[in-house]
């Protein structure tokens, strides 16, 4: 018997989870272990940035960035395509998005991958190759809604849906993989699974968003994952955190940041 109620209410704590993680992210984000100690000490609620923050200045604590927008953006077109994902309507979207996010001064915000590729289109080339060299992590940012629309069997129907929203911005087989393993750990969440499920879910699809898109040079992000689990597990949370820091990685490169997200779970 389907538990519809739960997986709402599991699908609802994914899209609301994401948001917060979000907002408590935006004021740290690019900024080293040091100087959030030194601006903010210890950070376990909502802070607003410091003045003069790379890209993050100016918003007020609690605020959610590009990441959330972008996730419920896609959940929206998502909703609006039914069965077969409207491309052009997610393109259309995501430039109508940029203007808004421009239009408010908040354009500093956005990923190198998603700027490169809404740039490209502007400027005339075809939304199909505008994807070509997105490899960061702005598809992975953005996915849950994929994981909560698509159950995890057959898993290459999943990974294929995270495929198509990824072409227009992250046609490549990094950042399809690392989109494809957080829809898989969504999705096994969403269902009722335990982290340990999500997260054997994530690796098998990552290993098949490899195989997708166009292959760019960069660690596997299956095995990665998979690396990056075993790392910190029984460590204490400060020594698992430095080494999280110090050998995953957390800046915007997919390698990096979807695999240190893994550890951290």
């Amino acid at each position: 018997m389907v538990d519809a109620a739960g997986m709402k209410d599991r699908a609802m704590g994914a899209l609301i989870g994401g948001a917060l993680g979000d907002a408590l992210g935006m004021p740290t984000q690019l900024l080293s272990p040091a100087r959030i100690a030194e601006f903010y000490g210890h950070v376990e609620d909502f802070v607003a940035p410091v003045a003069d923050h790379p890209v993050s200045k100016g918003l007020p604590a609690g605020a959610i960035t590009d990441d959330t927008e972008q996730a419920l953006l896609l959940g929206r077109i998502l909703v609006s395509s039914g069965d077969r994902f409207d491309h052009a309507r997610w393109v259309n979207a995501l430039l109508d998005w940029e203007r808004d996010v421009k239009a408010r001064g908040s354009y500093d915000l956005l990923g190198p991958s998603t700027k490169r590729a809404i740039d490209a289109i502007n400027e005339g080339v075809p939304a199909e190759e505008a994807g070509r060299s997105g490899d960061t992590n702005g598809a992975a940012m953005r996915i849950a809604p994929v994981g909560i629309m698509m159950p995890l069997e057959p898993l290459d129907a999943l990974v294929a849906k995270v495929a198509e929203t990824c072409r227009a911005t992250h046609n490549t087989s990094i950042a399809i993989a690392s989109a494809a393993a957080v829809a898989a750990a969504v999705s096994s969440g969403v269902a009722g699974g335990d982290w340990r499920a999500a997260s054997e879910r994530a690796v098998a699809a990552a290993g098949l968003g490899a195989t997708l898109g166009h292959w760019v040079t960069g660690g596997d992000i299956a095995a990665r994952i998979a690396w990056a689990q075993d790392l910190v597990r029984g460590k204490v949370e400060r020594d698992a955190i430095k080494l999280i820091v110090d050998l995953i990685g957390t800046g915007v490169a997919s390698q990096e940041s979807v695999p240190a997200a893994f550890a951290v779970l």
